[in-house]
């Protein structure tokens, strides 16, 4: 249970859902409790996501409210478990327990009823064995315990949807076969009450409808199962105990048992138990599964640990910092888990359109009944009967409400596996149609943090010189001073002492170094000293055209050379930058560093357009602008100070490194920072729209096509009509091709590789 923006936030595993009118059935009686502001419930995960006023309304409330209601509120299992995983995996237990129990009974019964049908020759010797009344009662005998033990789910549900008013997949299911065995009961018991000709047998109908029913729904559980196995990787990732240091003896205890401050001991090859920063030794730990980073970490002093992560070759030390539902790893978990409860636009019209259907089939089973009985040729109660039966099978709406969520529970999976979290089922679908991207500069298309990609030397050593200019900046705590002293000592170069240091503020200082009197700084600076620079300035032009910054060094009053300084771009922003745009977006810049440099950034990178100097309200109100020229926005920063304009676009795209501000930022989250991510994030949510869209192509089109089928609307021209065990058999199919469909997005390739 969470803090929710409109006050608490619960999530509860409900168990007895089987489609779409199921879903609608569970939301309305969340919502019609007095303090709940809003509700939701996935199929595929089998969730309720609730947000409520805990003056107003309990928990416990609720889930009297889902057991009113005909379901099951489970209660949240121990070890960290999720219940909805456990209860599904029960019921796909008992599915398969009643199926196989379904299919001893019923096998028998077909073969007694249909064989001499296949084999008129085998009437005889059927009949020399028992006579015909007792094959029929045996039929009877074989077909109850199907109807009323293996298929008492159907009664127990449909009563509870039949008694709130709300008819749904169940009450459909128990009228077909209910009305094919009682039919069959009373011509076995009664058959003088039927005119002639009409006294047929339908107990393998029965008995074969309930047993198909219950195949599909086993094998819907399977598959549904799979489409949670992101969330069960994720959870696989958790160690379940940690050795920490306590009052000097190494002690082992449960991962639960960890807490703040705690010292943890890593040896090599273990998984890292919780979030903490090292305090001693050092190694090499692989965090792919947050960052997407094959290449392992280097960890020494300082650095920051991330739980689910593996140790490679080296020992070290740990202060635990964040501990159960705050680590990275778990909230990553309920992200994913967020995401895939979540409900897009998409699927919540399919609901409404699922809550009206079952009572419309309802109907339209009555009206071809009564459509049989006046015009069907004789008998007609024959063909009214199995016209109806096959209706009421058919049009069960279990692929309408699979549609979506075995979509957005894959595709989320899937981005997670890839370094990418939808904190949001719906940022999926918003994500797949946005045409324009905006990205922040500084730490988003570039590093965030100045290097120095430029020097010239008029004559001498490139290092001599280099090692004079370190020698001053290495008094400055300038972030330019402290590139040019970084990059001297990546050479192996060593600042010398310097005395007499002075320093202009934003113009530049000097020293004497050696003896000699070293100025560093900018050309006005040099100028005061009359220090000219006109024999480099053709070489530094092109640098400030470049949007980088130059700095001049004279030595003893003698111009020496000239560097530059710049935040060069992130490795794979072109290459990011060149794929959004053959996808089709618009590409733009909205920084706020100067003009320039921007200028010179967006250049480099081919974009669109460009703004610069604004501050972070001023990000949000360009965001809020390209919107409201009809632009779908997607805004790419870095979390923080680009937070106004993540909030303001249509979809957010946080980066981060795995920290609680880049999971808690955005409608998505990049974790390894790489913007190939942006790519990757886009196709796959294309990719997943269109897996949404065929999938209510086919359960909508396969029911509007097969509902007049089964109700005979092609007897009059083939003198077709559709027999209820293979409308029972088609209602499967039609689920188990929306699943299928939407596992198919578990091989989706990513059109970039992040490094």
């Amino acid at each position: 249970m969470t803090a929710g923006r409109m006050g608490r936030r619960a999530d509860i595993a409900v168990g007895g859902m089987t489609c779409a009118a199921c879903v609608q059935r569970v939301e309305r009686a969340i919502r019609r409790q007095p303090g709940v502001h809003f509700a939701t419930v996935n199929l595929a995960t089998a969730r309720a996501s609730v947000e409520y006023d805990p003056a107003v309304v309990t928990e416990a409330r609720m889930r009297a409210a889902i057991a009113e209601a005909g379901y099951q509120a489970l209660a949240e299992a121990p070890g960290g478990q999720d219940a909805a995983h456990i209860a599904a995996d029960d019921e796909a237990w008992a599915l398969r327990r009643d199926l196989w129990f379904a299919a001893a009974f019923t096998v028998p019964a077909v073969v007694i009823a249909m064989a001499p049908m296949v084999l008129p020759g085998l009437a005889a010797p059927l009949s020399a064995v028992l006579p015909p009344l007792a094959w029929q009662w045996l039929q009877l005998i074989l077909i109850s315990p199907v109807q009323f033990i293996a298929g008492r789910r159907f009664y127990t549900q449909a009563w509870h949807e039949l008694r709130h008013l709300n008819p749904g997949m169940n009450t459909l299911v128990m009228v077909g076969s209910s009305a094919a065995w009682l039919y069959s009961a009373m011509v076995l018991i009664a058959p003088a009450i039927f005119p002639p000709g009409t006294a047929h047998l339908y107990f393998e109908a029965a008995g074969v409808i309930v047993t198909l029913i219950l195949l599909g729904r086993y094998l819907e559980a399977r598959a549904r199962g799979r489409t949670s196995e992101a969330i069960r990787k994720l959870m696989r990732l958790q160690a379940k105990s940690a050795r920490l240091l306590r009052e000097g003896r190494e002690v082992e205890v449960p991962i639960d048992a960890v807490i703040p401050e705690d010292l943890v001991l890593m040896r090599p090859g273990e998984r890292v138990p919780v979030d903490g920063v090292v305090v001693r030794g050092g190694s090499y730990v692989d965090e792919s599964m947050m960052t997407g980073e094959p290449i392992p970490a280097e960890k020494r002093p300082g650095s920051e640990v991330i739980g689910g992560t593996v140790n490679q070759t080296g020992a070290f030390q740990f202060r635990a910092t964040r501990v159960g539902a705050d680590t990275v790893l778990a909230q990553v978990i309920r992200t994913v888990q967020e995401a895939q409860a979540s409900k897009p636009a998409i699927q919540q019209v399919a609901d409404r359109i699922a809550g009206v259907f079952v009572p419309v089939v309802l109907a339209g089973a009555a009206a071809t009944f009564a459509v049989w009985m006046v015009y069907g040729p004789q008998p007609p109660i024959n063909f009214a009967f199995v016209a109806t039966v096959s209706v009421l099978l058919i049009a069960c709406p279990c692929a309408m409400g699979l549609a979506t969520p075995t979509a957005i529970m894959v595709g989320s999976g899937k981005a997670a596996e890839m370094g990418t979290l939808f904190r949001r089922g719906t940022a999926l679908e918003q994500l797949a149609r946005v045409d324009a991207v905006v990205f922040d500069k500084t730490g988003t298309l570039t590093e965030g943090r100045p290097r120095l990609t430029e020097l010239h030397v008029r004559r001498g050593a490139a290092d001599d010189f280099l090692r004079l200019v370190a020698s001053v900046e290495a008094l400055s705590e300038h972030p330019v001073a402290q590139a040019i002293v970084g990059a001297a000592r990546q050479r192996g170069i060593a600042p010398a002492s310097a005395d007499d240091f002075a320093a202009a503020p934003g113009l530049g200082a000097e020293a004497r170094v050696e003896g000699r009197r070293v100025q560093v700084g900018s050309e006005p600076y040099l100028a005061r000293s009359g220090t000219g620079v006109e024999d480099l300035r053709a070489i530094t032009t092109p640098w400030r055209d470049e949007g980088k910054t130059v700095i001049y060094a004279a030595v003893d009053g003698e111009i020496a050379g000239a560097l530059a300084v710049s935040d060069p771009l992130k490795a794979g922003s072109r290459e990011a930058i060149a794929a959004l745009r053959r996808q089709g977006l618009r590409l733009g810049m909205v920084t706020g560093d100067g003009r320039r440099t921007a200028a010179a950034v967006a250049r480099g990178l081919d974009l669109d357009f460009v703004t610069a100097e604004m501050l972070p309200d001023q990000k949000a109100h360009e965001v809020a602008r390209l919107r409201q020229q009809g632009r779908r926005v997607a805004f790419v920063g870095d979390g923080i100070n680009d937070a106004p304009a993540l909030a303001s676009a249509d979809v957010g795209i946080a980066l981060g490194t795995g920290t609680d501000i880049a999971i808690e930022t955005g409608d998505v989250i990049l974790l390894g920072g790489d913007l190939r991510g942006v790519v990757n994030a886009v196709a796959l949510a294309r990719r997943t729209l269109r897996t949404i869209r065929l999938n209510f192509l086919w359960a909508y089109a396969y029911n509007v096509a097969l509902i007049p089928v089964a109700a005979g609307a092609l007897y009059p021209v083939t003198g077709l009509l559709l027999n209820p065990m293979l409308a029972a058999a088609a209602m499967s199919v039609s689920s188990l091709f929306v699943v299928g469909n939407s596992l198919r997005l578990r091989r989706f390739a990513p059109p970039l590789r992040s490094y």
